[in-house]
């Protein structure tokens, strides 16, 4: 069984940053992919951004130009930089691994909130 552990989340000011950290209790490497998605109450999760094992990344119409994802396949860690945050980001984010034809893994998810 893999873990996934979030940590990062928090409160912040409209226009501010926040990195979120995802850190996997075995080699991402042996992941097809890994990504942070988000959810809010009474919607879909929804795909945030993915980074491939050969580093290609791809990001949610909504979050281009503000988030970065990277990965670094020796400490086993995904991080999710996060800046210009609007109050519409505010939800609850989590790390995603796509372990190919098997069950993905998900983390239990950190709270972000854009407020003032």
């Amino acid at each position: 069984q893999v873990q996934l552990v979030e940590s990062g989340g928090g409160l912040v000011q409209p226009g501010g940053s926040l990195r979120l950290s995802c850190a996997a209790s075995r080699s991402i490497f042996t992941f097809k992919a890994m990504a942070w998605y988000r959810q809010t109450p009474g919607k879909q999760r929804e795909r945030v951004a993915t980074i491939s094992t050969g580093g290609s990344t791809n990001y949610a119409d909504s979050v281009k130009g503000r988030f970065t994802i990277s990965r670094d396949n020796g400490k086993n860690t995904v991080d999710l930089q996060m800046s210009s945050l609007k109050p519409e980001d505010t939800a609850v984010y989590y790390c995603h691994a796509d372990n190919y034809a098997y069950t993905p893994y998900w983390g239990q998810g950190t709270q972000v909130t854009v407020s003032s």
